[in-house]
């Protein structure tokens, strides 16, 4: 079973930033394709961002040239940095797991981590 384990959510100011960590664990890491996504209250989930195992990354519009996706295969551990944030911001964030095998997809998530971007 696939378990993702996140954590450094928290409240920031305008500006400020923070650094959430995902841990993966029961499967081999580098199959997933790991992503973050965030659910802010009355919006739906939103993309923030895709890494593969090569580290090669995807960004939303929103969030390209402030955050920043890193993987460590050998630490089964994404790492989403986020610099510059905004009140906009603030949401739910969470970790998933994308495999792809010949027949099928699966995806996996994290519990959440709540970041709040206020004054």
């Amino acid at each position: 079973q696939v378990q993702l384990v996140e954590s450094g959510g928290g409240s920031v100011q305008p500006g400020g930033s923070l650094r959430l960590s995902c841990v993966a664990s029961g499967r081999d890491f580098e199959i997933f394709i790991m992503g973050w996504y965030r659910h802010a209250p009355g919006k739906q989930r939103e993309l923030v961002g895709l890494i593969n195992r090569e580290g090669q990354v995807k960004y939303s519009d929103s969030v390209k040239g402030r955050f920043t996706l890193s993987r460590d295969n050998a630490q089964s551990t994404v790492w989403l940095q986020m610099n510059a944030l905004k009140p906009e911001d603030t949401a739910v964030y969470y970790c998933n797991a994308h495999e792809t095998t010949m027949i099928n997809e699966y995806d996996y998530w994290g519990q959440g981590t709540q970041v709040t971007v206020s004054s």
